[in-house]
């Protein structure tokens, strides 16, 4: 197949290397002119993912548009609140999409403004002909980028037969993919779990033990589950790969941004300056105000999520929220 991957950032280039040594014909379009070059002539993404060689079958693309032009799907590995400006500027060369299939969501978050979940967004930008959905999962860029063993969910509104198709070119003996037509929740699920890393990064900043980390994932992994379900997407997608697979890997591994971000707030750290002087964006920090102010109203109780909203946006302290998490009303588990 012939894949376009427009950000060349850690994940947009670990997926291009990978499909790449899977024999896909895979063009790399960087957001920036300079950046294209560089990755050009050093065939090393030395910004994001130093170490991994860009294969010379890679190609890296100045432009987007002879790019989308000849491919069947295109993978958009930016941070999720530039999503829809980027949909803007391909849907100007929709004129030239001979074959494209399909557009797929390797971002995890939702469209500010709107609270968009990020097939939506491209669904409103692209049109209803082409199909959208999500690739995600408990993965670290680099690890895939090396060939280790992972696993991923697809879900997007292709035929059957087109789907089918597709997770098989995607997968290989290195990666697992599994499909899915719960768009809604995966997307939930894939969101979610930064702001849940950013809460447990908090706990183990305070030095609070593996306790007090334990029950913040189960209780983290309930809200999950209830939250998705009240946006519509089902139960059993937040307990598999984008849901309960991403908040494990995501929560507990020392390469995690949002972990390390809450990890510095329990320091002392402004959240607004560290959270814009990272050079990878801290997508959980975005999602945090999302997901607070699409969720707020609902009939569901979140208090983790609140907490975590209340510390990055309202100055608490993150002692004070845990004190208050734990002196919360006592109920049944459920």
């Amino acid at each position: 197949m012939n894949f376009c991957v427009f950000g060349a950032g850690a994940w947009g280039t670990a997926m291009s290397v990978y499909l790449s040594k899977q024999g896909h014909v895979v063009t790399l379009v960087p957001r920036r002119m300079e950046h294209a070059l560089k990755l050009s002539s050093d065939r090393e993404n030395m910004d994001y993912l130093p170490g991994i060689q860009l294969g010379l079958d890679l190609q890296i693309g100045c432009s987007l548009r002879p790019a989308v032009m000849e491919c069947d799907y295109l993978l958009l590995a930016c941070p999720s609140h530039s999503l829809k400006v980027i949909c803007k500027s391909i849907v100007a060369h929709k004129a030239d999409f001979g074959r494209l299939k399909g557009a797929i969501a390797l971002c995890k978050g939702l469209e500010p403004y709107s609270t968009k979940f990020a097939h939506e967004v491209i669904q409103d930008e692209l049109g209803m002909d082409i199909s959208s959905g999500y690739l995600t999962g408990p993965t670290n860029a680099r690890e895939i980028a090396e060939g280790k063993p992972a696993a991923m969910v697809l879900a997007i509104n292709l035929k059957e037969d087109l789907l089918i198709a597709l997770q098989d070119s995607v997968s290989s003996q290195t990666l697992r993919v599994y499909r899915s037509n719960d768009r809604v929740g995966v997307g939930v699920g894939s969101c979610l779990k930064n702001i849940y890393a950013i809460a447990t990064g908090l706990s183990d900043g305070l030095g609070l033990g593996d306790n007090a980390r334990a029950a913040l994932l189960t209780r983290s992994m309930n809200e999950m589950i209830g939250l998705g379900r009240n946006l519509g997407g089902r139960s059993e997608t937040m307990i598999g790969l984008s849901g309960f697979g991403d908040l494990v890997c995501t929560c507990m591994s020392e390469w995690s941004r949002n972990r390390n971000f809450g990890f510095v707030l329990a320091k002392g750290e402004d959240p607004e300056k560290a959270a814009n002087s990272s050079k990878a964006v801290v997508e959980g920090y975005w999602a945090t105000a999302c997901f607070y102010n699409k969720c707020k109203d609902l009939a569901f109780e979140m208090p983790i999520l609140r907490e975590v909203y209340s510390i990055l946006y309202e100055g608490k302290k993150p002692s004070l929220a845990i004190e208050e998490l734990m002196s919360r009303g006592l109920k049944s588990e459920s």
